[in-house]
């Protein structure tokens, strides 16, 4: 999988995949693995795009959160949709990350 990224000092933005779904889990944790591997540890998910999620795609991003945190990181999410944030909520995983809604303030947090 092929993810979008965009470097601001040491935060690097990530825009995930239309979906976070069991078949994209793989792929998407497959392409960060080579960035968190060369010392990109301060990242934000820029999640505006993704409107599909499911029980897998959201273990992938705690899965993601403990690799940074083994690593002294931290991932912070961005844009998420209404439908996000309402299985966010449902979840309680809005008390697992920091959320922004704006890209800006998310990589400006790491300050």
């Amino acid at each position: 999988m092929k993810l979008t990224t965009e470097t601001f000092g040491q935060v690097m933005v990530v825009h995930t995949p239309d979906e976070l779904t069991d078949d994209t889990r793989t792929g998407f944790l497959e392409a960060l693995a080579q960035p968190i591997q060369s010392g990109h540890v301060q990242m934000v998910l820029e999640m505006d795009r993704t409107d599909q999620y499911d029980s897998r795609g959201l273990d992938a991003l705690l899965d993601l959160q403990d690799q940074l945190r083994e690593q002294g990181g931290h991932v912070k999410i961005s844009g998420l949709g209404e439908t996000g944030k309402k299985i966010f909520e449902i979840t309680r995983l809005d008390k697992q990350f920091d959320l922004f809604d704006s890209l800006i303030d998310a990589v400006s947090s790491f300050r």
